[in-house]
């Protein structure tokens, strides 16, 4: 049975570093080897790989990572913010008011026990 549960590969990933080396053409030989097989066999690394070579400046690469990091980031702290909002606040006023009307019902049932004798 297929565990869906983990969508990423089971092989190593290579690193950002390495990376970089493959497609500035100074990865060793093991190191290439080891990407380009990753390549072939994962759509998805094959499309980074491409996407990547896209980028010309190293900059504007290192930028947009940077964006790219920042941007997940708040989307994850917004997350986390809406599900602390969800969750229960404390209610004293809610709490005291409940106590004070078990009081009196038990007030109110003592009074009438001693009413009926």
């Amino acid at each position: 049975m297929v565990d869906l549960s983990n969508i990423l590969s089971n092989g190593p990933e290579p690193n950002e570093a390495a990376l970089k080396r493959y497609l500035d053409g100074t990865a060793s030989d093991a190191e290439r080897f080891a990407i380009e097989n990753q390549m072939t066999d994962e759509a998805f690394m094959n499309d980074a790989v491409e996407g990547l070579q896209n980028f010309k400046d190293p900059q504007v690469l290192q930028q947009y990572v940077l964006q790219l990091n920042n941007d997940l980031q708040k989307q994850t702290n917004k997350k986390k913010a809406r599900k602390l909002k969800r969750g229960l606040k404390e209610q004293n006023w809610t709490i005291l008011a409940i106590i004070a009307i078990l009081v009196l019902c038990t007030l109110a049932y003592a009074v009438i026990s001693m009413y009926h004798r």
